[in-house]
């Protein structure tokens, strides 16, 4: 569907990253962008009809320093403001950004605005910059409305022309405009002539409720990806690391892992011990289907947790919201393997 704009009030959050950066042509260098400036610099954005405040970290980051706390930050600075604003764009680095918009995906329940994290593989002062289209677009979906309402109500990320539900987002390319794929699930929308919006691929509207806002994230999991080669040491080094609560183990292609007797063994004694284990595929695409080849067979019997298509970013995010919620161990396979914010099928 084609969308219009109606007068609606924008909060934009600067964090950090490429996007908020121009060139001081006298040094050379690049320095961060006059965000209270915003509109002088860009007057394209006077185009959209929409009321556009700013806000920005005290001190802004590069994602590559992003972390649980500052996840909380974005999201209290959602919650003061989210009665006043009808959709909000969030401007992050883009190293880090699906993980950080997965997590905003699981702290914010009962979202019913928009939520788009966008940035740019140059500068906003570059000649060539992809970051004033990303910029504009952005705040074009998130003013985007539909008898008076939100058409995006989840967080998502806006990249080289195309929406995507955050959390299933992964930054394929440093170096192309077209950073970010969503591998196992469509775009949500489009941009071209028209913005192209498809309902489809929304999460369905549910039942109007307050928006809750989840910020105790916890941090004591782990990524352990299998390679062939991987010696008994090392693996039981990993799953005895102290004070870890979570393992994402990323395996062969549908879910498959080495058979050896060492490594069953050392799986069944960290989950006697409490260790929680996710199987997600290390592939880019697809999904875990535990029990379709022999080499998985005994991730299955031992109850391994079934990651299903979700990715690594949202499978570590919601590990973090799953254990910061304090989910039981009885309910804790049941809930990670349901999708609870579009996340996996």
């Amino acid at each position: 569907m084609n969308t219009t704009i109606g007068k609606t009030n924008i909060l934009l959050i600067y964090t950090g990253g490429t996007i908020g950066m121009v060139k001081d042509y006298a040094t050379g260098n690049l320095k961060a962008f006059d965000f209270d400036k915003l509109q002088s610099n860009i007057p394209e954005l006077y185009q959209l009809d929409c009321a556009i405040e700013t806000i920005s970290f005290d001190c802004p980051i590069d994602s590559s320093n992003m972390d649980p706390g500052h996840w909380a930050n974005i999201a209290s600075i959602i919650e003061g403001r989210y009665e006043d604003h009808d959709g909000f764009v969030v401007l992050h680095g883009s190293d880090t950004m699906s993980y950080s918009a997965s997590a905003l995906s699981f702290m914010l329940e009962h979202l019913s605005k928009p939520v788009i994290f966008t940035g740019s593989q140059l500068p906003i002062g570059d000649l060539r910059t992809d970051a004033k289209e990303n910029l504009i677009t952005s705040i074009q979906i998130a003013a985007s409305q539909e008898r008076g309402r939100p058409i995006i109500r989840e967080v998502c990320v806006y990249f080289e022309y195309k929406l995507y539900r955050a959390n299933r987002t992964t930054k394929i390319n440093a170096e192309h405009f077209e950073a970010f794929q969503s591998l196992n699930y469509p775009p949500l929308a489009e941009s071209g002539v028209h913005l192209k919006i498809y309902k489809e691929n929304l999460l369905p509207k549910g039942r109007s409720k307050s928006l809750r806002v989840h910020k105790v994230m916890d941090n004591r999991v782990g990524v352990l990806k299998l390679f062939p080669g991987i010696t008994e040491a090392f693996f039981k080094n990993v799953l005895q690391c102290d004070g870890l609560r979570a393992l994402i183990m990323e395996t062969y292609g549908a879910g498959n892992a080495p058979t050896y007797d060492w490594f069953t063994k050392s799986l069944k004694e960290a989950l006697q011990k409490g260790l929680i284990l996710v199987n997600v595929t290390q592939c880019s695409g697809g999904s875990v289907l535990l029990g379709q080849y022999e080499t998985s067979q005994h991730l299955k019997k031992l109850q391994i947790i079934n990651g299903k298509d979700i990715t690594t970013e949202a499978a570590v995010t919601k590990l973090m919201y799953m254990l910061g919620q304090d989910v039981s161990m009885a309910s804790f396979k049941t809930i990670f393997e349901t999708s609870i914010r579009g996340e996996m099928e």
